[in-house]
């Protein structure tokens, strides 16, 4: 960090910093017949200041200086700490890769673990961190440095970043078992939109289809300037196109649960060994095989990032009057409706509606955006 950028910060932390105000055992003590009422404290004053504030003064950037996403950038002694790449979160433990090449499982700072922030973790997958080893295999994250490429969604009202720092996000859907669903490989296409992260949408398993039934939302996607590939991953039908794709990239892959991510990704790298499994047989749909996100440097350069499955994915900081926005297909139809706040889904000379209307526009797109702007589920 350069020093002109130093500053004093007043960074908020977070409420469980705090001890109990209150004895927990004071109202038993009271009935017991020996108690002695005046070694008791009879009121209690709570001061905003010591233990109980959630207000601190540190040394940092923000604002314009940090990434949204990395509420401070902290100040730290970069000469006694090393660069690297978080491979994977384990609970409190990341596995860093170092810039000596080095695996290191690193703790995190508690600084960087309170700061008051609607994410769920400090640290992610894909993150470029400061650490300090205190061993050859062992250290602690001391730094989180600004983030670019994220891929996140809501989780419980909070922001669950999936992954940070990725060129691109390899949308993966199956052609069966389970359904294909494109509403949710909408969602994942605004959230790319959004991150300004470059999509690539896959479909696996057309060896339990018709190739031919797949090419009407193939067609879709393709006009609207995505790109599509048909493969598979028993067959090694669209690996080698996949292969290329991934070349010297960082790509997330992502998409519902059972669709063959992990499968994939073994096919174009023979030896990754990731693990894979069955579907459910009476629900057909499938298992969370893999459970955390993890960084996979491949042979031929790059990363790629395989993540667990989801079955629903709920945007996040997207509010419903930007989603027309994120939609390519809608966004050259929005500035001729009647109304400059038109919702496009209940009034009158609607320029959207009426391209529904004509043909122009996909009926199941439309759909998919009316779904979104009423915050129902994929």
């Amino acid at each position: 960090m350069a020093r002109d950028k130093k500053k004093k910060l007043r960074a908020e932390f977070r409420k469980n910093r705090s001890t109990r105000a209150r004895d927990g055992d004071l109202t038993r003590r009271f009935q017991q017949p020996d108690a002695d009422d005046d070694a008791e404290v009879r009121e209690e004053r709570i001061s905003g200041k010591g233990e109980l504030s959630r207000k601190r003064t540190v040394i940092g950037a923000t604002g314009a200086d940090a990434d949204a996403s990395v509420p401070v950038i902290l100040d730290v002694d970069e000469s006694a700490c090393l660069s690297g790449r978080v491979l994977s979160v384990h609970g409190a433990a990341s596995h860093v890769r170092g810039d000596d090449g080095r695996i290191y499982q690193c703790a995190t700072r508690r600084l960087l673990k309170t700061l008051s922030t609607d994410q769920r973790q400090a640290v992610v997958a894909g993150d470029r961190v400061l650490f300090r080893a205190v061993s050859p295999s062992e250290g602690f994250i001391e730094r989180v440095e600004p983030r670019q490429g994220v891929l996140c969604r809501t989780s419980k009202g909070r922001q669950h970043v999936i992954v940070a720092n990725v060129d691109q996000i390899l949308i993966v859907a199956s052609a069966a078992e389970p359904q294909l669903k494109p509403n949710l490989i909408d969602r994942f296409l605004v959230t790319a939109e959004r991150a300004h992260v470059r999509p690539l949408i896959c479909v696996n398993k057309i060896d339990l289809v018709q190739p031919a039934d797949l090419q009407p939302i193939a067609g879709v996607y393709g006009q609207m300037g995505y790109e599509v590939v048909l493969a598979s991953a028993v067959t090694g039908i669209g690996i080698n196109l996949l292969r290329r794709r991934l070349l010297g990239q960082q790509t997330v892959v992502a998409g519902q649960s059972g669709v063959g991510k992990s499968s994939l990704l073994n096919a174009v790298e023979p030896g990754l060994n990731l693990r894979v499994d069955t579907i459910i047989a009476d629900s057909r749909k499938g298992r969370h095989t893999t459970t955390t996100a993890r960084l996979v440097p491949l042979a031929s350069g790059g990363y790629v990032v395989d993540t667990p499955g989801v079955r629903q994915f709920e945007l996040w900081d997207v509010i419903a009057e930007e989603v027309a926005g994120f939609f390519r297909d809608l966004r050259p139809y929005v500035s001729h409706c009647r109304f400059p706040d038109c919702t496009h889904t209940h009034e009158g000379e609607c320029a959207v509606k009426d391209a529904v209307a004509d043909g122009r526009l996909d009926a199941r797109r439309y759909e998919s955006y009316c779904r979104l702007f009423l915050g129902e589920p994929a």
